[in-house]
């Protein structure tokens, strides 16, 4: 199974690595790589999570 490029906040809430309410004020704050489609907040899934690793 092919992994997802872009998920919403909460596809990525659900692999259980922030919660819904960080990866929210993550966004707000400029910090995590996404795009708006809409209303919707779409996350670059791959390069956020090697975002955290290097910041951890």
């Amino acid at each position: 199974m092919q992994e997802k490029t872009f998920m919403t906040i909460r596809e990525v809430a659900k692999t259980g690595i922030l919660s819904e309410h960080t990866i929210r004020l993550m966004v707000k704050a400029g910090e995590v790589p996404h795009i708006m489609a809409g209303n919707r907040v779409l996350i670059n899934y791959p390069k956020f999570i090697e975002q955290l690793q290097i910041t951890a």
